[in-house]
């Protein structure tokens, strides 16, 4: 353990005058990934540093991946905050750090101020600055502020967390858990994914060669907000996991690194982490930290191996050692699982070898069929937690979202859609209608590109409340733009079903229907921005169901869609 002061908490005494001064300074509210960081700095999980890097330490990190004192740390951790901000700051005044709520964490000392180059930044971590071909690079340049003030950090309180606390160990308390537990060397196990039986066997070889117990030190700070269900759900199957090891063989801890996915850069820094915690080794799978870890094609950003070769070559300065995370598969024939590398159906000497997988996607598919899922592959302990967030999808709640222009059939369809969810009696059902929204929720805004996107997410808002909570909800707006429309479908996905169904009739067929005299106006000029008319709608690029309404009545449109949700398992 690295010979430092515990953590950066000021002495208690102090913390009444910080919290006095800090009403009169100039605060920001930091999101989840940058409350993280400020975790992690406080906790001394990122020792040496002790607060935000200034400029000139930021650009040796960036070309040498040192600090300027020489001290190896490869990922840029800074303050990034926006420009009004950024205008009434200067080197030697002082900015409250806030949480979300609005409680004081910490008070930045600051000083320097600078413009980000985020193009030299992304090049420099992520070996790209496309923000279409790496997540982490477009969360850089969409996500963060434009300016980065950089300074020594004092801690009035770490971030409070109301779940899971006694996993929540700092470094300081890892540690000393470790010497009473007797434990000399410690391998870390660094994931934010699900683990199952193959990961076990992996874990325990590696245990093995180095003569080690195991951390399994999972990060939450990859995972979405606390009251996702997504993150109690990869928790408690991480629990679950750590009770099928031996006696004392494997302690768990939660961590809060705001993963950035920069491949072999973070890599080496979980490494560097993970020492400030007390490891002598750390497991390195061959794409680790990689942005497509675990996709299902098999693609990879990162050359294969990179990751674990930086770790290694730095073994001697980090004091931390490398050890190969590797694949584990199911041989039928042996009932055991064996390194992926020692299967090569090449080899002719070589005894027949049946190899299962399950993958990711093939996992989520037979929980949400009720399918079996083989003993072999995972714990009952995990595959219930798992069965509980991804229950079968006569189960699940889902939103039916309809797009189309004003006069396509849309409210129609959905009357008749919610009349028949309402007689089956399964599960409550919302409608939330143009008009009825425009109304109730979004009386202040006009018909502007940025107002009706901002409608439009606010339909989607309510419409994943509804489906996280196993209901149905019945969207009918126009929604005529992609971008909102994928907003939607990627933020309630993440709950339950997301079925698009563009209603597709065509515009004369509107015009003719023109209840509101809409069109008629429009085409006066007594109206600006009707869709359709003076204003684009852009059809949906893969909606799942299409429907013309001109060539069918509405009870065969609906007929359409119940005949989608019973092929799909969301009814019976």
């Amino acid at each position: 353990m690295n010979h430092h002061a515990e953590n950066l908490l000021v002495h208690f005494r102090r913390i009444e005058d910080i919290k006095r001064e800090s009403l009169d300074l100039p605060s920001v509210d930091l999101d989840q990934r940058r409350l993280h960081d400020l975790e992690m700095l406080i906790n001394r999980g990122f020792y040496p540093l002790s607060g935000y890097l200034c400029r000139a330490d930021y650009e040796s990190v960036l070309d040498n991946m040192r600090l300027l004192n020489g001290s190896l740390w490869p990922i840029p951790i800074t303050l990034d905050i926006d420009e009004k901000t950024a205008a009434s700051l200067s080197p030697g005044s002082r900015l409250a750090l806030r949480d979300q709520e609005g409680f004081l964490i910490a008070v930045l000392n600051i000083a320097d101020i600078w413009q980000a180059d985020k193009k030299r930044e992304a090049l420099a971590v992520y070996d790209t600055d496309d923000t279409q071909a790496h997540p982490g690079v477009r969360r850089l340049f969409e996500e963060t502020g434009a300016f980065y003030a950089g300074g020594a950090i004092e801690g009035v309180h770490p971030p409070i967390h109301y779940d899971f606390r006694e996993l929540r160990l700092t470094p300081a308390e890892t540690h000393r858990q470790f010497s009473r537990n007797g434990w000399r060397n410690v391998i870390a196990l660094h994931t934010d994914r699900f683990l199952h039986r193959s990961h076990r066997e992996m874990a325990m070889r590696a245990a093995r060669a180095a003569n080690a117990n195991i951390l399994l030190h999972p990060t939450s700070g990859g995972l979405r907000h606390p009251g996702d269900a997504d993150h109690f759900t990869h928790i408690n199957c991480w629990k679950a996991f750590a009770e099928n090891f031996p006696r004392n063989m494997m302690m768990m801890g939660l961590t809060s690194i705001a993963t950035r996915l920069a491949g072999p850069r973070e890599a080496l820094w979980h490494a560097i982490i993970r020492k400030n915690y007390g490891c002598s080794h750390i497991m390195i799978s061959d794409n680790h930290a990689d942005p497509f870890e675990g996709a299902e094609d098999g693609r990879r950003f990162y050359e294969r191996g990179k990751a674990r070769e930086i770790v290694r070559s730095f073994e001697a300065e980090t004091g931390i050692g490398m050890i190969a995370a590797d694949e584990m598969l199911y041989v039928e024939e042996l009932a055991d699982f064996v390194p992926a590398d020692s299967v090569k159906p090449e080899m002719p000497e070589m005894p027949k070898m049946t190899v299962r997988r399950i993958s990711d996607a093939e996992l989520i598919r037979r929980l949400e069929k009720g399918l079996d899922i083989p003993e072999w592959f995972s714990y009952p302990g995990i595959i219930d937690e798992l069965r509980r967030a991804h229950p079968q999808r006569s189960r699940q709640g889902f939103t039916i979202f309809m797009t189309g222009l004003s006069g396509s059939g849309k409210s129609t369809l959905a009357k008749v859609l919610m009349v028949k969810f309402m007689e089956m009696r399964g599960r409550p059902v919302t409608l939330l209608d143009g008009d009825i929204v425009r109304k109730n929720l979004s009386s202040e805004l006009n018909f502007s590109k940025e107002h009706r996107n901002l409608n439009v997410t606010r339909i989607g808002f309510v419409a994943s409340e509804i489906t996280k909570n196993g209901g149905i909800a019945i969207c009918a707006p126009i929604a005529p733009y992609e971008e909102s429309r994928r907003h939607n479908r990627e933020l309630i996905s993440r709950h339950g079903g997301f079925v698009e169904v563009y209603v597709a009739t065509p515009i004369e067929v509107c015009e003719q229907r023109d209840r509101k005299g809409l069109y008629a106006k429009a085409r006066a000029g007594k109206v600006l921005g009707v869709t359709g008319v003076s204003d684009p709608y852009i059809p949906p690029s893969n909606p799942e169901i299409t429907i013309d309404t001109s060539t069918m009545n509405p009870e065969e449109a609906a007929h359409q869609v119940m005949l989608y949700l019973a092929e799909e398992g969301y009814i019976s």
